[in-house]
């Protein structure tokens, strides 16, 4: 598995609400199948990509980059497969139209090579350079009063663009703040319409971070700023990721971040309980 970090980078347990965050995780649950490594309805696309663009902000480049994270947990799901490549593409504090989507996508630029082996550069070739764009709008722009327009524009202008190079739009559904656990059905509301408007895939990393703190809030998905991930958060939604954009279950994977194994187990088995029980728009 080979990963380029190609990002422009500009580096930039707190109040567990319980009652309403077990609200939340009862409506998802309600709707729960029994996990399956066969029964992936609703969370793989046709043919699963093998090369996958991320475009957001520090929410995926914490703790040395969610895409990495995918990467490690691909490769230990699938040690026999090769081909898979991903690149990051974040700005730190960013709204979704502060990317220029395009230009990830001009010959010659984002992806065009990778770093292997003892620092050897290989220049990638391809028909198209990614199978699925990921993409994050800031923290609460989606919900924003002010913002939450240019969500919507931007979404659906970053779609046509994708669809135009041969890339399908993923749309990441990112979590509330610890302290305003009301965002996570706030934000859900906003990216399954973005995700129904353009007919792509929600990956339902809010949830997913609703349920683990419902059934194990002594796991701490949080930094002190109460926004951002800790490595736990960070690998639950990269185990999201995996289930979700790829259809490959997390439950009893190898690769566990240097996590304890039982906050691992946990982390595992709730992003793929949430994606299974998590209706897409599409």
């Amino acid at each position: 598995m080979r990963t380029d970090s190609g990002a422009r980078r500009v580096l930039a347990f707190a109040g567990n609400a319980a009652l309403c965050i077990a609200a939340i995780v009862a409506t998802v649950a309600c709707t729960t199948t029994t996990p399956s490594t066969a029964t992936v309805a609703n969370s793989a696309p046709t043919a699963p990509p093998k090369t996958a663009l991320w475009v957001g902000n520090s929410f995926f480049y914490y703790n040395n980059s969610m895409h990495g994270h995918v990467g490690q947990l691909l490769a230990a799901a699938r040690p026999n497969e090769r081909g898979y490549r991903s690149t990051s593409a974040t700005i730190s504090g960013s709204g979704l139209n502060w990317q220029d989507l395009e230009a990830h996508f001009k010959p010659g630029g984002v992806g065009a090579y990778s770093f292997v082996g003892d620092n050897e550069v290989v220049f990638n070739t391809f028909d198209k350079p990614f199978d699925v764009v990921i993409m994050m709008d800031c923290s609460q722009c989606p919900i924003h009063p002010v913002l939450s327009k240019v969500f919507y524009e931007t979404t659906a202008k970053d779609s046509a663009i994708a669809r135009s190079h041969g890339a399908e739009p993923v749309f990441f559904m990112s979590w509330a703040y610890a302290d305003k656990p009301e965002m996570t059905e706030q934000l859900a509301a906003a990216y399954l319409k973005a995700g129904a408007t353009n007919h792509a895939k929600v990956v339902p990393a809010g949830y997913a971070f609703a349920r683990s703190l419902a059934t194990r809030p002594d796991v701490n998905l949080y930094v002190a700023d109460k926004r951002h991930p800790t490595l736990a958060g960070t690998y639950l939604a990269a185990c999201t990721v995996l289930a979700t954009v790829f259809g490959v279950s997390p439950v009893g994977n190898t690769y566990t971040a240097g996590l304890p194994p039982d906050v691992a187990a946990h982390l595992q088995a709730t992003a793929w309980e949430t994606v299974q029980s998590f209706k897409q728009p599409v």
